[in-house]
């Protein structure tokens, strides 16, 4: 659900997305086709925008939908955008297009996450890596996250585990600068507070890199073999429903030929 604090108009909110957004006034004002003087009325309450313009500011302001419904309900106005569940009959195609999506992404892994990562579907690509962990991190609901990072998740398991946790940590970071997200931040603090194995404090990682990379691997140890994925996230394009809108697909695509050789031979 859509929560807005009690008392705070529309205004102040959308100041706030500026600031985020780090754009002056005029700035905003010549992307949504206005003025900087009506800009600074409807920042200072001094005039109700309509539906169409918090609309639009929204949109030039690049606010998450969930937000777009917040800011439209602090302007007095319903909100536009729905939050349907996954298991609505309405998302039946959705649901096969994704399931089929993973599915022909096999053998290599591939994951859906929410916005606080979430996991809503994987493949068997994905299940691969998590076989063996404990049955307390693979218990329902699943967080990405977590089974990255858990002193008994995937974290003893990857090799260049300092670079692929800072840069998890830095994603999530980014995120909550661009979009309040509680649970997202819950999340954040909990993973972050996560000590670091013995072996990534010694400055035992793998170091050696036998393959040219072109971005940052994950390089992460199956059954004594050393596999490099790069990491690679797709959203739906102009959701107009909370729940598609917060959707990440993530797809690990193999980095060298000796990954692609491992998987396939599975």
């Amino acid at each position: 659900m859509t929560t807005v604090v009690t008392g705070t108009g529309v205004g102040p909110l959308l100041r706030a997305w500026r600031e985020r957004r780090r754009l002056s006034q005029l700035e905003l004002a010549l992307r949504a086709d206005s003025s900087a003087r009506h800009i600074s009325f409807v920042e200072t309450g001094r005039s109700r925008p309509s539906e169409e313009m918090v609309l639009r500011l929204a949109e030039h302001l690049e606010v998450p939908v969930r937000e777009r419904n917040a800011l439209l309900l602090a302007a007095g106005y319903a909100p536009r955008y729905t939050e349907t569940s996954l298991d609505d009959p309405s998302l039946g195609t959705l649901r096969a297009g994704i399931e089929q999506l993973l599915s022909g992404y096999d053998p290599y892994p591939a994951v859906v996450v929410d916005s606080s990562y979430t996991v809503v579907a994987a493949n068997r690509g994905i299940a691969m890596l998590l076989d063996g962990l404990p049955e307390h991190l693979l218990t329902p609901p699943l967080n990405a996250m977590r089974l990255t990072l858990h002193p008994e998740g995937l974290a003893p398991r990857i090799r260049n585990l300092r670079e692929w946790r800072g840069h998890l940590l830095a994603q999530m970071e980014r995120q909550l600068a661009l979009a309040r997200s509680e649970p997202l931040r819950r999340v954040y603090e909990e993973v972050s507070a996560y000590p670091a194995p013995p072996s990534a404090d010694a400055g035992g990682e793998d170091r050696e890199e036998p393959y040219p990379y072109f971005a940052l691997p994950l390089r992460i140890e199956h059954e004594g073999q050393v596999l490099s994925f790069v990491s690679s996230i797709s959203t739906f394009n102009t959701p107009m429903d909370v729940t598609v809108a917060e959707l990440a697909i993530e797809t690990l695509l193999p980095a060298d030929p000796a990954t692609v050789k491992y998987l396939r031979s599975l």
